[in-house]
């Protein structure tokens, strides 16, 4: 049994294979690099490697080739290449290699979320559903590390911001998303079409009380219009593209786009998730 992950340089797919690893012979494992450069951290640790980039059709019909089951960690968006035409590239290749069976990182409710950030994991759930091809959405809720500089700035005595209001949000450590990736692609549980993999559902309030028990730190928690907060990142240096971003989140949160109620994920990972304070306890020794 082959088998290959995709983004396997990035945090998520690094994770990804350090539990592969721990499940199956490494001789079964095969990653997927960009290039040379991305790929030399990972032969040295005696990975085999093969260089494909998912804007290039050819070089995913030839990585493809003999393996058996695939983790598709979806791509960022922005590319020059459009996420809809890589992903295209991504599910006509498995499909033309046979592969057996395509576990994809897609979003939360799938298609019936009215986020902007969904619609193009909605159409890459679609394009995998009309290839045949057996496979599971992990719809991932939200990644703690996501609230990175939230939660740095706030740990260091800053006010911890944010404009979401009442909005709910399924936090959890990338580490476990990672974990049930890999559950689910070596068929150590089992393999549902759809996972809603989500934490329980809190506010930013809840979360920002959650950081002062972790950190023992102290700081001023303020709910802020989106004006207020477009003002307060711009203010900090926060590019205006990336702000408008941050902000199309916030309006997401806020409107219940992120609020799944799931046992999806522990049953999963065969545990409990990380309490939250554990989790940030553990997010801030790194």
């Amino acid at each position: 049994m082959k088998y290959l992950l995709t983004g396997a340089t990035g945090e998520l797919g690094t994770y990804a294979l350090h539990y592969l690893k721990e499940q199956v012979a490494l001789t079964d494992i095969v990653a997927l690099a960009r290039t040379e450069a991305k790929a030399a951290k990972l032969r040295e640790q005696g990975v085999e490697v093969r260089i494909g980039d998912f804007g290039d059709y050819p070089s995913l019909l030839e990585a493809f080739k003999g393996i058996d089951r695939l983790l598709f960690i979806s791509s960022q968006p922005g590319a020059t290449v459009s996420r809809v035409e890589q992903h295209t590239n991504v599910v006509k290749a498995a499909k033309e290699t046979g592969i057996s069976f395509v576990a994809y990182t897609s979003f939360p409710k799938g298609p019936q979320s009215q986020s902007p950030l969904a619609q193009d994991h909605i159409l890459t759930e679609r394009l995998i559903s009309e290839a045949n091809i057996p496979h599971t959405f992990l719809r991932n809720n939200w990644y703690l590390e996501n609230e990175n500089d939230t939660l740095h700035a706030a740990a260091a005595g800053h006010p911890f911001t944010y404009s979401a209001g009442d909005g709910k949000i399924g936090w959890a450590l990338k580490r476990e998303y990672a974990e049930a990736a890999i559950n689910v692609l070596t068929e150590k549980v089992a393999t549902p079409e759809v996972l809603e993999l989500t934490g329980k559902p809190i506010t930013y309030a809840a979360l920002a009380d959650a950081l002062k028990i972790a950190s023992g730190k102290a700081f001023e928690v303020i709910e802020m219009t989106d004006t207020d907060y477009q003002t307060a990142l711009i203010s900090t240096g926060v590019p205006e593209a990336v702000v408008g971003f941050i902000l199309m989140i916030q309006n997401d949160i806020r409107n219940g786009e992120l609020d799944v109620s799931s046992n999806d994920f522990e049953k999963t990972l065969g545990k409990p998730l990380t309490p939250l304070v554990t989790a940030l306890r553990e997010w801030l020794q790194k």
